[in-house]
């Protein structure tokens, strides 16, 4: 049986006995070149293979459907290649200790890379499995693990810089005590950033999902991200503001999810009567009242107030004007409470009040104040539309008008009257 040392080999002018004499008939250039291709081949080699087993140990070990899962494993692959790469230089013939030395830390400085981006993916993936959880929204941790990429990412340059240089990274670290100044200067926001993050999460502030106002930056909308430098909130138009974070303690704005955990939302509007056709009604214009079922028991009740209120008064039986009677407002507003509380989309355990607002040039306010039982916006706004609707019908009933602006129409009835 022959082995390779024994085993001539055939060439055009002459027959050599061996691979090592044949190797050594080679030029100094070219057993380099072949040394270099069979580490690289090794490499590659060894990266396919690691690659294939990773891949399908990886999702029995962590869970499976991530693009950061995959990143990792791709990252940490690369580990086992530049390793042989780093060891098997230094065998290859005819190669100049510079370049060897240069190889080897530049082989060194992408592997602390490499394993800085095996772990920025993993807080990723950490990031995104907590994500998955229900108080996720509460209590986001984007911002703390953006920090500790900042810190990773930071300590890695320093050790890159120093297997670059062969140097020890304390020697690089002792001259950043002179830079500290600038380094708070660069990184002020990022400091602001991180303390706003901070109390933002431990007293429960902001999160994602959260409907803000925030009229000095344009902001009036659902926040969809809670980053550790912006806070994104995606506007009732579709628009994207984004807001650095540490603004969201040094200013004010508005959080809407009190009124969505509490289930009802208010309806705060007013309607302009106008005070000409404010009046008293007469007795047979109150027993004409009777008609609305809803004021039945005001009518009796503020009728006994009132016989109650005149017989026990000095000038009882005098002239009308020195009695208490009822008007066609005061009797209008007890039909608006009534309606409302018996109205089936209103919040019956809220506040609910309807009042008169200090008289005005354009007429007097009946403020309505109520909740209704549904937070959604579609909701809301025909529910609310449909009181007024009612309302607004149904004033002439009492012989009350709105307040309105002279128009055109009716600058032109009264030329032509």
């Amino acid at each position: 049986m022959l082995d390779g040392a024994s085993t001539p080999i055939m060439t055009n002018s002459r027959t050599i006995q061996s691979i090592p004499e044949f190797l050594a008939s080679l030029p100094y250039w070219l057993e380099a070149l072949i040394g270099v291709g069979i580490l690289v081949g090794a490499a590659a080699l060894a990266n396919f293979i690691v690659k294939k087993v990773m891949l399908r140990l990886a999702p029995r070990v962590l869970p499976a459907g991530s693009a950061d899962l995959t990143a990792i494993v791709a990252r940490l692959a690369n580990i086992v290649p530049a390793i042989i790469i780093s060891r098997g230089i230094a065998a290859v013939p005819h190669l100049p200790s510079a370049a060897v030395t240069v190889t080897q830390n530049v082989i060194s400085a992408f592997i602390i890379l490499t394993i800085v981006l095996a772990i920025g993916a993993a807080l990723n993936l950490a990031n995104e499995l907590y994500q998955r959880r229900p108080s996720a929204a509460s209590r986001p941790i984007k911002g703390y693990i953006q920090v500790l990429k900042i810190l990773l990412y930071a300590g890695s340059a320093i050790l890159i810089v120093a297997a670059l240089m062969e140097q020890s990274p304390l020697l690089l670290l002792s001259g950043l005590g002179a830079m500290a100044a600038v380094l708070m200067l660069v990184f002020k926001d990022t400091i602001l950033s991180l303390v706003a993050s901070v109390q933002l999460t431990s007293n429960d502030m902001l999160r994602v999902g959260d409907w803000i106002e925030m009229p000095q930056l344009n902001a009036d909308g659902d926040v969809i991200d809670i980053a550790l430098h912006t806070v994104k909130v995606q506007n009732w138009d579709k628009t994207i503001t984004t807001i650095p974070t540490h603004r969201m303690i040094a200013e004010s704005y508005k959080n809407w999810r009190g009124m969505a955990e509490s289930g009802g939302r208010r309806i705060k509007r007013s309607m302009l009567i106008d005070q000409s056709s404010i009046r008293f009604l007469s007795s047979d214009e109150q027993a004409a009242m009777r008609r609305f079922a809803l004021i039945d028991d005001y009518l009796d009740r503020k009728g006994d107030e009132l016989d109650q209120s005149n017989a026990t008064s000095v000038d009882a039986g005098g002239d009308p004007v020195n009695t208490r009677r009822m008007t066609n407002i005061g009797t209008f507003r007890a039909y608006v409470e009534a309606y409302l509380r018996s109205h089936a989309r209103l919040a019956n355990g809220m506040t609910l009040i309807v009042r008169q607002l200090e008289p005005t040039s354009q007429g007097l306010p009946l403020e309505i104040y109520c909740f209704t039982s549904t937070t959604a916006w579609s909701e809301y706004e025909s529910i609310q539309a449909d009181i007024f609707d009612h309302l607004l019908a149904i004033l002439t009933e009492f012989d009350l008008r709105l307040f309105q602006e002279p128009s055109g129409l009716d600058m032109r009835n009264l030329m032509t009257a």
